[in-house]
């Protein structure tokens, strides 16, 4: 995922966070809080489960933030 800000300096540095991580989805997915990127810690099974669905957090270091689903 990206999120960019408008700010400059330290204001603009967006942080990437889960919300409401299962404990199966944090098992599964690796969210880097840095860059956004989301990587799979094993393989998917979808015998197991047919889809997943995270919500990923982005926000400044300010008080901003804003939150999107990723399924």
């Amino acid at each position: 995922v990206t999120a960019t800000d408008a700010d400059e300096g330290l204001n603009g540095i967006v942080k990437y966070s889960m919300k409401k991580t299962t404990d199966v989805a944090s098992d599964i997915f690796h969210l880097d809080s840095d860059t956004g990127a989301i990587k799979l810690l094993r393989n998917l099974d979808f015998e197991e489960r047919d889809s997943y669905e995270l919500e990923v957090q982005a926000h400044d270091s300010g008080a901003l933030l804003d939150t999107a689903k990723v399924a």
